[in-house]
């Protein structure tokens, strides 16, 4: 992927960046794979707001991409296209079965029109075949993947990312995920083999406001340049300090440096090393 910059011909267009989109094979979604997702505009049932800065957002399509792929296990599939997908980083492809079904995945970084994916118990050790962590060598790549044994894969899946396997232990693979926290992840878990495609998302930079309209996202004000009756921080003159020994949300609460995971929580006893270096077993 390339990043491609703009004459400066306008304020707007000075810093801009963009994908040049050279690994895109075609820019029509494979139709019956496509729903239209109703926009909230971060309401609730009721109508009231609960999330902020939230709007509709440019028109577009839901790509039903498949984080299953063990129902398809020994089947063959061919790479159709390579597609941009508006609600997520990466990019997707269309594949296509021996039996003739299609369906959207994830792609991988060099994944291109023609190429033949499987997914198996243990599968041959090729960059986007899918396979049970326990059959993957120490040390490889793996992205899409499975934490929780016979569900969708809920990991990793953001654009550029990879995690590691670090080790095979009993009934148990420990992982590295992007974050740093090394997990242990249960050897029935599938994984795609390789890395997300799209890597140089994290170089491209937004730069005008109406850019971040079109994703969906209103614009944000500064705590301390609102009055005290919308916000703890608000009141006095701008650029002067809170006030207070910790930041606070709108609504009282603690902000900026706490820890909100439950400490009760029951997946921590997966965790063997936390993303700050914290050894937990």
């Amino acid at each position: 992927m390339w990043i491609k910059k703009f004459k400066p011909t306008t304020p707007g267009r000075r810093w801009m960046t963009t994908s040049t989109f050279e690994e895109i094979t075609t820019s029509t979604p494979h139709k019956a794979l496509t729903v239209s997702l109703k926009k909230h505009a971060g309401r609730n049932s009721s109508g009231r707001l609960t999330v902020r800065h939230q709007w509709g957002g440019h028109a577009k399509k839901y790509r039903l991409v498949d984080f299953y792929m063990t129902d398809k296990k020994g089947i063959e599939a061919k790479v159709e296209t390579v597609e941009y997908d508006p609600y997520r980083t990466a990019f997707v492809s269309l594949v296509c079965y021996k039996d003739w079904e299609r369906r959207y995945i994830l792609a991988h970084k060099d994944i291109k029109v023609g190429d033949v994916i499987i997914t198996d118990d243990k599968a041959p050790l090729k960059a986007w075949n899918r396979m049970l962590v326990s059959n993957v060598p120490t040390g490889m790549e793996i992205f899409n993947l499975e934490t929780i044994v016979w569900q969708w894969a809920s990991s990793v899946r953001s654009a550029g990312s990879s995690a590691t396997v670090t080790s095979q232990e009993w009934e148990y693979t420990q992982v590295k995920l992007p974050s740093g926290e090394i997990r242990f992840i249960h050897k029935s878990c599938y994984a795609t083999l390789g890395q997300v495609s799209n890597t140089d998302h994290n170089q491209i930079v937004i730069w005008k406001a109406w850019r971040s309209r079109w994703m969906g996202k209103r614009p944000t004000v500064r705590w301390k340049a609102m009055n005290p009756v919308d916000h703890p921080h608000g009141g006095w003159e701008w650029r002067s300090p809170i006030g207070m020994k910790a930041p606070k949300t709108p609504w009282g609460s603690p902000a900026l440096w706490v820890k909100t995971r439950n400490k009760k929580k029951t997946t921590n006893r997966w965790i063997v090393r936390t993303r700050k270096g914290k050894l937990m077993i």
